[in-house]
């Protein structure tokens, strides 16, 4: 993955919710005026994580700002170590594009909360319940973004490698797997992310069509 160039305009004031073990810290140009400093090119991006991270956010909020009426810029919040997130827990370390899925799935919610998408969900679990739909329609909406990054101007380049990794990321979430992991057994009633194959499915979907159009996890027989 290629980053061009980052844009300002987006609020990283970081009013996330979650708590994590790692030294937590929140970055936007006032309040971490070295990171803005830092943060001016592509070759900046291109070796440095936290300008990476910058230029993936700035892509993906530059693309919804677009495609959604009204969108509103999301907080964001860059941490060290390791992170709780409503989609459980996140290393600073992953790799690049699974990097660039995590932040995207988590800007689908954003986009579902300004929808109204999450009022339709409840607390029920299992393979077909709100929460798990909830979830692949956020996997969709990563996609949807890598399809259109590179319009987005601050992406030159996405590779089947990287679209492969994110993939490989979205596997590795999936309830069965993660079931399997730490109980070795998968118990499908309990799900609340779906299964690895569903969750790649939907990355996919969102990717090979590029529009929101396609992510209705919602409809009936869409899973």
């Amino acid at each position: 993955m290629v980053i061009l160039a980052l844009t300002g305009g987006i609020d990283l004031s970081g009013g996330g919710s979650g708590g994590g073990s790692g030294s937590g810290f929140t970055f936007d140009g006032e309040e971490n005026p070295e990171l803005a400093q830092n943060c001016q090119t592509g070759d900046d991006a291109n070796q440095s994580q936290d300008c990476r991270i910058v230029a993936v956010v700035n892509s993906v909020q530059e693309y919804w700002s677009g495609a959604v009426s009204g969108y509103r810029p999301a907080d964001t919040v860059l941490f060290e170590g390791q992170v709780s997130t409503g989609c459980g827990g996140a290393s600073s370390a992953v790799g690049p594009f699974a990097e660039a899925y995590v932040i995207a799935h988590e800007y689908g919610h954003h986009v579902q909360n300004l929808l109204g998408t999450n009022d339709r969900v409840g607390r029920a679990q299992g393979p077909e319940s709100g929460s798990v739909r909830l979830e692949l329609r956020a996997d969709c909406f990563a996609g949807v973004w890598a399809a259109n990054a590179i319009e987005t101007g601050l992406i030159s380049e996405l590779t089947d490698r990287d679209i492969k990794i994110g993939l490989d990321a979205a596997a590795s979430v999936g309830d069965d797997r993660i079931q399997e992991q730490t109980t070795g057994r998968v118990d499908p009633e309990s799900w609340t992310h779906g299964s690895a194959s569903q969750r790649q499915e939907w990355f996919t979907r969102g990717y090979r069509r590029g529009s929101d159009e396609s992510c209705n996890t919602f409809a009936d027989n869409a899973l």
